[in-house]
């Protein structure tokens, strides 16, 4: 008898409990950008230079208080490749011996400081003490491209061969402007281009085992010979030597590609140390030519993002607070909100674990549900409630409720944010709602 009341109670409670619909969340990214936002956007350059800028004023505009100098001529060496086995063609001379420009040779690690030149077949020529100096008008490289100057060779730090092409500056940013900027862009912006890349080779050094830099993102892209075109090249040879200075130095020129309309200043992000006089934040009033100038919302289901974020989220993911933001909106530290307490983090982060193209991002959780109306002597007061939680949370930040009407939303009641986040609002017949907050909208959800 005793089992059987208790079930019987719980009945009765269970009738009289409101009943809650199956919960929703939505959480959606907006955001500006393409890259870490410091020194010269390249399509607010492309702006400019379409509105009839120079290319040292607009060099000036992105690198405040900075002057054109310029460079002593010299070499560059760019690590194109790291293989177990590499190979080139094109070559007149490697070391001291004469080889044939037609064929085809092989070099192999052979110890710590030595290699192997190996004819197509495998079959070795000759052993050379690193590095390995191969010429020839332009080298070939198998998997990479062509490329003029020097080819060295040296033993990877473990295995294999790392191919590195020494080459002088001039030849060296002729290959990187082709590759930074679209060859059909105004000669002014290429040419702003080509000395801000000319500036950061001589500026910056990976100082890798016998190279300065990479030939991807980690340094500047570069493509060698076979990614010259003319409008480039005579953007190159238009500025020869010149670099960007201040107080009659050459200084670092970080550049990147679309700002959102606004640089940022370099100590908020995780591109410099410390602040730097000529890489403040600048208005970019002709960034909007790009197609990254905003991007088009993401959303996700709140485990999706909680996926992307693991190992930073302490408990469910629910969602992200930015704490402070930059002289433009980027990111400069956040809390990753968890069911079980908060991560701090910083933008840089953020953009790494989410795949967002800049830290200029806003972040919103919805998360929504519905409980049926509790009757009471005179009758439900509302068909349902349409209740839930946001973040980032401000109490008393306004909360609408939406009805869908066709292929339209219609505001039908208002709340606020209450503590913890939370929110409700009574509604009076069936049909599809949602919350909009911050002038997001949450999950669809069902009122029967």
């Amino acid at each position: 008898m005793l089992r059987l009341g208790c079930l019987t109670l719980l009945a009765c409670l269970l009738a009289v409990s409101p009943a809650y619909g199956a919960g929703k969340s939505r959480f959606t990214i907006r955001g500006a950008g393409f890259g870490h936002g410091v020194g010269m956007s390249q399509y607010g350059a492309y702006g400019f230079a379409l509105h009839g800028a120079r290319y040292d004023a607009i060099l000036r505009h992105y690198y405040r208080g900075t002057e054109l100098g310029s460079s002593d001529p010299q070499t560059v060496r760019v690590l194109l490749q790291s293989t177990g086995t590499a190979s080139f063609s094109g070559a007149s001379r490697a070391g001291s011996r004469t080889i044939n420009p037609s064929r085809t040779y092989l070099v192999r690690r052979r110890t710590a400081s030595q290699v192997d030149l190996l004819s197509a077949g495998g079959s070795r020529i000759a052993t050379y003490a690193a590095p390995l100096q191969v010429t020839g008008d332009v080298v070939q490289l198998g998997g990479s491209g062509s490329y003029r100057g020097l080819m060295e060779f040296r033993p990877g730090a473990s295995s294999g061969v790392n191919a590195i092409n020494a080459v002088s500056l001039e030849d060296y940013v002729a290959g990187v402007v082709a590759r930074e900027s679209p060859s059909s862009w105004p000669a002014e912006a290429l040419k702003a281009q080509a000395v801000a890349a000319r500036t950061y080779a001589i500026t910056t050094s990976k100082a890798g085992a016998g190279f300065d830099h990479y030939a991807d993102t980690r340094s500047q892209v570069y493509g060698g010979v076979g990614a010259e075109t003319a409008s480039t090249n005579a953007a190159v040879a238009a500025t020869r030597g010149q670099v960007v200075t201040y107080e009659g130095q050459p200084v670092v020129t970080f550049f990147f590609s679309t700002s959102g309309g606004r640089t940022e200043n370099v100590e908020n992000t995780n591109v410099g140390a410390g602040p730097q006089p000529w890489l403040e934040s600048v208005a970019d009033p002709y960034d909007n030519v790009s197609p990254k100038h905003r991007w088009k919302p993401a959303r996700l289901k709140l485990g999706e993002a909680g996926t992307k974020l693991a190992g930073l989220v302490k408990g469910s993911f629910r969602g992200i607070e930015v704490l402070e933001r930059g002289r433009s909106p980027r990111i400069v530290s956040a809390d990753i909100v968890g069911t079980g307490g908060r991560t701090r983090v910083d933008g840089a982060t953020l953009r790494a674990r989410l795949g967002l193209l800049d830290t200029w991002a806003y972040f919103t959780t919805i998360r929504t549900r519905t409980v049926a109306a509790t009757h009471t002597a005179s009758g439900p007061r509302a068909r349902a409630t349409v209740t839930g939680s946001v973040v980032p949370a401000r109490v008393g930040a306004e909360v609408q409720i939406q009805l869908r009407s066709g292929r339209r939303w219609k505001n039908v009641a208002s709340t606020i944010v209450r503590r913890g986040g939370t929110y409700r609002a009574g509604v009076a017949k069936a049909g599809v709602y949602r919350a909009v907050f911050a002038g997001e909208g949450g999950p669809a959800i069902r009122v029967r």
